[in-house]
């Protein structure tokens, strides 16, 4: 294997060009990335730099020389618009044709939009920068979805003196992620800040002034950001013969089709530990995707399945929310530690008869330690939360 072609170029793509250069791999190896910017880090943009607590220049995943070093064959700025499996070749916007004889797609996800025009997306740097400059005091935002990234810039939103209004269609915000009670608790956290918070409300377009609801009534705003989920970015392997559906589907090893392997947000692939196909949109397992890949992609007679404990993490006022696990789709919920009156607890989640993730708000991450031992021994539910 002399040439490897990564498409993708923020955290699970740079992590697999790392460990393939760090696994002896001295072949070309090319990086391709849709954006300009070299690769930079995403979760500060809905926090640290939406809030101006930090620049644009701290997000860098990696110094220039430590890019430099790594060999690269970089084509930023350029997207892949096909892939054809039979002659191992990847056809780029500008035109060009790279072959390879191995494949990572990391190509990410997109965020969904509304109907209509004028309303911001969270996604870029550019996205980021272009929102902050009009997050002013007394600015008039309209948040369309109270997930945990439609939350977190509530939040910032709300620091910075704007007035928020925050939409959600379901009953109450991530409860089909964190169950209801805890959803509650995060919800009312917002309140309590002084957002207008409005669930059980549908969008149906932004408009320059605010956004239009399915009722034909009207919110003014001075800006809309729109946070109602993503979409994995893979137009481009249309009638390439790869299985996609929502996501690029691949094995227990992260494979693909022959030496083509995905990672990081467009990635749904089969998590042994937790016996089912996942797509997981989080930093932790883009850059750990991006490693198991890259080394099963270079060493196929010693792969090893892809089964780790997914982590993520979101900071809202004062709250450090920590989960570990996959909580989606559980039977029940249980607070082991702390209380949810506090907003300073542990709660536990099952899936069957098993321990399937664990959440914890303002605490130390030695409270939730344990329980993500549990998850990964798959422990039984009545020993793990009995003890």
């Amino acid at each position: 294997m002399r040439r490897v072609l990564i498409v993708g170029a923020s955290a699970a793509g740079l992590a697999a060009a790392e460990t393939l250069r760090r696994e002896g791999y001295d072949g070309t190896l090319t990086l391709v990335g849709d954006e300009p910017t070299a690769p930079y880090d995403r979760p500060p943009l809905s926090k640290q730099l939406l809030s101006s607590e930090w620049e644009s220049d701290r997000l860098a995943l990696r110094t220039p020389a430590a890019l430099a070093a790594l060999d690269l064959d970089l084509r930023l700025g350029v997207a892949a618009t096909a892939l054809e499996l039979a002659s191992r070749t990847v056809r780029l916007a500008d035109g060009c044709e790279v072959p390879y004889d191995g494949l990572v797609i990391a190509t990410g996800v997109r965020p969904r939009r509304l109907p209509g025009t004028g309303a911001h997306v969270l996604r870029t740097l550019d996205d980021a920068l272009t929102l902050r400059e009009r997050l002013t005091p007394g600015r008039r935002l309209v948040v369309v979805g109270a997930g945990f990234l439609g939350a977190e810039a509530a939040a910032v939103a709300r620091k910075l003196g704007a007035e928020v209004t925050l939409l959600e269609p379901a009953a109450v915000p991530l409860a089909h992620a964190v169950g209801a009670e805890v959803g509650r608790m995060l919800a009312q956290a917002h309140v309590d800040q002084g957002v207008d918070l409005r669930c059980g409300v549908t969008v149906a377009e932004a408009t320059e002034g605010g956004v239009r609801l399915a009722d034909g009534s009207r919110i003014e705003a001075d800006e809309v950001l729109v946070a109602i989920g993503s979409l994995p970015n893979t137009e481009w392997l249309d009638g390439s013969g790869l299985t996609v559906a929502d996501g690029v589907v691949c094995d227990e090893y992260c494979e693909a089709a022959e030496n083509v392997y995905a990672a990081g947000d467009v990635a749904r692939w089969y998590n042994p530990l937790f016996g089912t196909s996942m797509r997981i949109e989080h930093r932790t397992n883009a850059a750990e995707q991006g490693m198991a890949a890259a080394r099963n992609l270079l060493n196929p007679q010693a792969r090893k399945p892809f089964a780790p404990v997914p982590y993520f993490w979101s900071d809202q006022y004062d709250m450090k929310v920590q989960a570990h696990g996959f909580l989606r789709g559980h039977d029940e919920v249980a607070v082991v530690e702390g209380d949810l009156a506090d907003r300073r607890f542990v709660a536990a989640y099952r899936t069957g008869d098993r321990v399937s993730g664990a959440l914890a708000v303002r605490m130390p991450p030695k409270a939730i330690r344990q329980w993500r031992q549990a998850i990964e021994t798959g422990a039984p539910w009545h020993e793990a939360v009995g003890s």
